[in-house]
């Protein structure tokens, strides 16, 4: 007879065909019943926070729902990092835990939902008689809302019988953001008549514009108007036709790109939250620029904003497309009259720096060229984050995820490695990480080898420093014992646990990843790359920072 686990197991399966996790006593029910009983697969992670990040990741690179799973207690309390990057990155995910008795608290529990609540997560939490029910209400809010939920198991419901599973309806979700009505049909026809008239229109996108299905529509419109088109970091290689995009707007842009950006006498943003990395502190954007947002929130999110349509980033494209070919408008001939390629060319660096270590922008700008084509880069957070969202390309966003800036926080790395793996199963994964974060994640980088053997490759950019607070608090004259590290041997402890490690010294110490791409997939090892970088060098957008502050 199933018991209240395997309810719950067997109807999240049918939404979801992948969790990660790693099983206790609060959720070993549930495991047996997901994989003795579903067709949904489970990767073990070492560390509860890396369960959430990899079913994180899992969902940035397109494996749809995200699925975690933890016991109760400390199990639970290791999510919290993990789950409150997930809420503020708008990840739908469900975090399937075990829970205190209904008959109460033992001396070892806590207040789980008021844990959850506080970092933004919801919690459901399952009965003898509504398991399935309840998971399905758990998913439902998930998707709906585009948030975590945890759906909790109290441990002395889950392994009692619940009878037969029951049909349950279906999750209702909304779908794509129309606002109909005059005060809507009157925003739009203003936007398109501002677009037909503009001189130097400037499109820019975010990620939400990608999970709108946006980017055909925003390249058709990037043509009707003639306009330049740049993007968020998480909005890398939306437009198809790159030829006239300026790159990633903000800090990760090249300077001549970014002075361009200022000539727009209009731009539209959608699906971007225009952040102060994106609006570089206030300063992207001229103070006679009109700028147009497109979202899906309720209201625009940043102070230059001076016109809002609220709608599907697709949906309200097309309109636009449309409403300029009525209004006979021609392509405004301003990208045609730029050269993009010279604009967005990054700094080439020098092989060393005046320390002797490696100069980390000729470092990444090397394995741009080296590293395969197919990749998807997922990136811890520091001061090093820069460095592949200025020098990789990449195909789509789908393609690039940063688990961790969105609540700042750094050591998400390595478990975010197989969730992008099981994501994206035949791509290169690769992961940028620093040597800071790099230890925080070590627990998962025996995950990482494990899962992504033959396909997956760590770049640890390796200044023997935490690099943001360096710059930024060192400048300052603060202490520096807590901001400095002793060099590890990260290629080392990649070894101990099966990969191949390569400390490297010098730009042709490199070209292993040339090796390692050649080589048949069965027989290529995870490879680390630990990168002896200089701390001298400082990132674009951190000046950014230094200079905001003071």
């Amino acid at each position: 007879m199933p018991s209240v686990s395997a309810h719950v197991a067997l109807t999240l399966a049918r939404h979801v065909d992948h969790v990660f996790g790693i099983m206790g006593n609060g959720n070993a029910y549930f495991l047996d019943a997901l994989l003795e009983r579903t067709s949904a697969t489970f990767t073990a992670v070492r560390h509860e926070a890396g369960g959430v990040v990899a079913a994180d990741a899992f969902h940035r690179a397109g494996g749809g729902l995200a699925a975690a799973t933890a016991t109760y207690g400390a199990g639970f309390t290791n999510t919290l990092t993990a789950l409150a990057e997930a809420v503020q990155a708008h990840i739908p995910l469900v975090l399937v835990v075990g829970d205190e008795p209904t008959s109460g608290a033992r001396s070892w529990d806590v207040d789980q939902i008021a844990l959850a609540a506080a970092v933004g997560a919801r919690t459901y939490t399952v009965g003898r008689m509504d398991a399935a029910a309840t998971t399905v209400i758990a998913v439902e809010h998930a998707l709906t809302y585009r948030v975590p939920t945890v759906l909790a198991i109290p441990y002395d419901v889950a392994a009692l019988e619940a009878g037969d599973v029951p049909t349950v309806a279906e999750p209702a979700l909304p779908g794509p953001l129309v606002v109909p009505g005059p005060f809507a049909e009157a925003s739009l026809a203003g936007l398109a008549d501002l677009l037909a008239a503009a001189r130097h229109p400037l499109l820019l996108a975010g990620r939400g514009a990608w999970l709108a299905g946006a980017g055909q529509a925003l390249g058709e419109l990037a043509d009707a108007t003639g306009a330049l088109t740049a993007t968020t970091a998480l909005g890398r290689g939306l437009f198809p036709d790159d030829r006239f995009d300026l790159g990633v707007a903000g800090g990760f842009g090249a300077e001549p790109a970014m002075k361009i950006v200022r000539d727009a006498d209009v731009a539209v943003v959608f699906g971007a939250s225009l952040n102060q990395f994106t609006m570089r502190f206030g300063e992207l954007l001229s103070p006679g620029t009109r700028v147009v947002q497109v979202d899906i929130a309720p209201t625009a999110s940043h102070a230059h904003v001076n016109g809002y349509v609220r709608g599907d980033a697709a949906l309200v494209a097309r309109t636009l497309v449309t409403a300029l070919e009525e209004r006979g408008a021609t392509p405004s001939g301003w990208r045609e009259s730029v050269d993009v390629g010279a604009a967005r060319a990054q700094h080439p660096g020098q092989e060393l720096a005046d320390d002797g270590r490696l100069d980390p922008r000729s470092a990444a700008r090397r394995l741009g060229e080296l590293l395969p084509d197919d990749r998807v880069v997922v990136s811890d957070g520091g001061h090093f984050i820069g460095w592949a969202n200025m020098y990789w390309p990449v195909a789509s966003p789908d393609r690039v995820m940063m688990v961790g800036t969105a609540f700042q926080s750094i050591g998400l790395g390595f478990p975010s490695v197989p969730g992008a793996a099981m994501a994206k199963p035949s791509s290169t994964v690769v992961l940028s990480t620093g040597d800071g974060g790099g230890l925080m994640a070590l627990a998962d980088l025996e995950t990482a080898v494990r899962v992504a053997a033959g396909r997956g490759i760590a770049v640890v950019w390796n200044d023997a420093a935490y690099g943001a607070e360096v710059h930024v608090y060192g400048g300052k004259g603060l202490a520096p014992a807590p901001m400095r590290i002793p060099e590890v041997d990260f290629a080392a402890l990649a070894d101990a646990v099966g990969g191949r490690g390569v400390v490297v010294r010098s730009l042709a110490d490199l070209d292993v990843v040339a090796d390692w791409a050649a080589s048949p997939v069965d027989e290529r090892p995870f490879l680390l790359l630990d990168l002896r970088i200089s701390g001298e060098i400082v990132a674009p957008y951190q000046q950014e920072i230094i200079s905001a502050n003071r």
